[in-house]
């Protein structure tokens, strides 16, 4: 059996439920953040990393928002 830490990968693993991530993604809209990619990645990289893990990408977590 290989070990994944062995192989370099590292699982990802939520902190927050899918409800959680598109909550905050509208909180930093009411903000004025930027919800860009690059920038969230920099800014807020565990709320990527969550969007990432119950969404294909970030584009379908930003449609989930339902933010145009």
């Amino acid at each position: 059996m290989v070990n994944i830490k062995d192989e370099g990968v590292i699982p990802i693993e939520a902190h927050m439920n899918a409800d959680d991530v598109i909550d905050q993604i509208r909180r930093l809209h009411q903000k004025g953040e930027s919800l860009n990619k690059k920038s969230i990645k920099k800014s807020h990289p565990e709320l990527m990393q969550n969007a990432l893990y119950y969404y294909p990408s970030w584009d379908h977590a930003l449609q989930k928002t339902g933010i145009q």
